[in-house]
This record gives structure tokens, C-alpha cells and sequence, in this order.
């Protein structure tokens, strides 16, 4: 499955970066972007603490004026959370993610990001040193709301911190218990 996501996002990247050129005179950037998650559960649950994982992919910026962008992307998203019970593994939440964020500039070079999203679970396991199991009954979209900031160079380069709360019940901890995700990101990318 890994080996999977790695060949698409590589073909990806490459038909984009193809692209890029004809379309970055519409006024529509396409690049990359990677960096770290510090993903938790939150709502009626307990025993859990911080898991850190990574996320990569896709983003676009559709420019339609000075004082306004929509940002598409299309993320790979480790998330979860830690358990810190005695013998604690942890729950490890993979999602393709598609937040949709507007952009809107705050100060020089400096920027507010805000929008919803959508993920799509791709894995569900709970991993501890005995065992990798699937974690039942674990639902398959989630949606989120999203908010952060982005610094972004002249030269394309940006650097982002966001936070992502989840609205949706994923559905696993168990009866009249609620848990939803809640993440942390920081990243790195580049717009050509």
C-alpha cells in the first residue's frame, strides 16, 4: 500500500510540475508539501496522549485577487493518538485528506488560512509490541475544519502551521463514547 501512494505521488508531482508552467500565468500555482503531525483524540476519551506522524502531498493556489486565494490539496495524514495505558501501543488513523482553504494575506508575505476538509480512512490498526490489529468499526470519512498560518518566501518556498479539528464521531472508542482527531501540522513546501 505504501509502495502504492509513493508511485502515484511521484507520478503526480511530475505531471504537475509539467503543468505548472502554462497554468502559473492564469493565475494558479501548483506544488508540494511535507512536514509533521502531532495528532490526539479528543472527546469522551481516555488513557490516549500525542502520536506523531508525518503527512505529504499536493497543493495548489488559485490565485482570484490580491487580497484572496482558494487552496485545494491532497494529503497523505498520519493521525491518532498514543495509548498511555500499561502496555499502551498506539492507534494509528491514515487518512488521504482534501482540505479546501481560503487564503487571505494578514501582513507582508504573511498569511491566513482557513477552510474545511474531508479525509478518507485508508488504515486503522492498533499496534503495540505483540500485535497490529484492525480496529473495528472505525468510519471511513471524516470531515474537519482547518486554521493556521502561512509564511511564504519570494521564491515559492512556504512554511505552514495549521490545526485541524475533527467533527466527526470516528466511531471506534466504543458505545456512547464519542472521539474525533485532532491535529497539529507543520509544513514545509514549495509552489512553482
Amino acid at each position: 500500500m505504501k509502495k502504492s501512494l509513493i508511485v502515484i505521488f511521484a507520478i503526480s508531482i511530475a505531471a504537475f510540475s509539467n503543468a505548472q508552467k502554462s497554468k502559473q500565468d492564469e493565475g494558479i500555482k501548483l506544488g508540494i508539501k511535507g512536514g509533521l503531525n502531532v495528532a490526539n483524540l479528543m472527546g469522551d476519551v481516555e488513557d490516549v496522549a500525542i502520536r506523531t506522524s508525518i503527512h505529504a502531498g499536493l497543493v495548489a493556489e488559485i490565485i482570484v485577487n490580491d487580497k484572496f486565494s482558494i487552496q485545494p490539496e491532497l494529503l497523505y495524514s498520519g493521525q491518532g493518538a498514543s495509548a498511555t495505558f500499561e502496555g499502551g501501543g498506539r492507534y494509528k488513523l491514515d487518512y488521504i485528506t482534501l482540505p479546501v482553504l481560503a487564503k487571505f494575506p494578514i501582513a507582508n508575505n504573511l498569511y491566513l488560512e482557513t477552510g474545511p476538509q474531508v479525509g478518507f480512512l485508508i488504515s486503522g490498526k492498533y499496534k503495540d509490541n505483540d500485535s497490529n490489529e484492525t480496529i473495528p468499526n472505525t468510519k471511513t470519512i471524516d470531515f474537519g475544519l482547518n486554521a493556521g498560518l502561512n509564511y511564504e518566501l519570494n521564491n515559492g518556498v512556504f512554511f505552514q502551521a495549521r490545526y485541524n479539528l475533527g467533527l466527526t464521531d470516528i466511531g471506534f472508542y466504543g458505545d456512547n463514547k464519542r472521539a474525533s482527531n485532532s491535529v497539529i501540522q507543520f509544513s514545509i513546501g514549495k509552489l512553482f
